[in-house]
């Protein structure tokens, strides 16, 4: 079911975004040749903590995983393109970092993701990490009033197919409220005009990933979690939390 966001609602979200943005912000500070994954992971629980905000992220055990995910942010580099586990690994002069977090504020739930290049980065790579860049800005920009979710989908998807990026199909953005995942799913890729009608209320988090190996083929890794792109191509992502409005998108996931 979806649920109808109240303008007092929306506000309550807005904080809860604004933790997210800080705690983005922190890991991107603290991501510099040398750190490892978890580190990164420690500088977003400060800033949680800071807020006295909770992670949905922590301990969260969707239908396919086999353990609880174990940390605050997920951390995918390089060729992974979603839902990496923070590790001990050390970050190398030009690894492709993405960077997913969310945060629970008394009971309302932001979410969002950056991708960004640590020390020298490969010119591909900054046209893989400005298309997805893109391809979220045309999925907010046709999240309006009277729209529907194929339209939001259409944009990211021609972005998308204009980068000559791939995308994986099984994964998209979603709306977001009291809980991180609720009705509707929002496809990175769709025919506009059909699905959901967009209403003054509500919430979404659109989120686009783009690999640049230019399919959507990718494979799970041992840990469960991590996905990478099937042909060791890189990939990125970016991610806000959306309310739809009769002034048009807001985005909650902004400093």
């Amino acid at each position: 079911m979806v649920e109808i966001k109240t303008d007092a609602a929306l506000a309550a979200m807005r904080e809860a975004g604004r933790v997210v943005a800080r705690v983005l912000a922190a890991a991107r500070e603290a991501a510099r040749v040398g750190v490892s994954l978890r580190e990164l992971d420690e500088a977003a629980r400060a800033v949680l903590d800071a807020a006295g905000a909770r992670s949905p992220f922590l301990g969260y055990r969707p239908s396919f995983a086999p353990t609880p995910f174990p940390a605050v942010i997920c951390t995918s580099v390089n060729d992974a393109v979603v839902h990496g586990i923070p590790t001990g690994y050390r970050l190398r002069d030009g690894d492709l970092v993405s960077v997913d977090c969310g945060a629970e504020l008394d009971g309302w739930t932001g979410d969002a993701a950056i991708s960004f290049i640590v020390g020298t980065a490969r010119p591909a790579d900054l046209r893989l990490v400005e298309a997805t860049r893109r391809a979220l800005d045309a999925g907010i920009a046709a999240a309006t009033v009277g729209n529907r979710i194929g339209d939001i989908s259409h944009a990211i998807g021609t972005v998308a197919s204009e980068a000559r990026c791939g995308m994986p199909g099984d994964f998209g953005g979603h709306g977001i409220g009291r809980r991180m995942h609720e009705d509707p799913h929002v496809p990175n890729q769709g025919r506009p005009g059909r699905g959901y009608r967009l209403r003054h209320g509500l919430a979404l988090a659109i989120e686009p990933m783009l690999m640049a190996g230019g399919h959507g083929g990718y494979r799970t890794a041992t840990d469960g979690w991590t996905l990478h792109t099937e042909d060791g191509s890189r990939a990125a992502h970016f991610e806000h939390t959306v309310a739809v409005t009769d002034e048009g998108p807001r985005i909650l996931t902004a400093l």
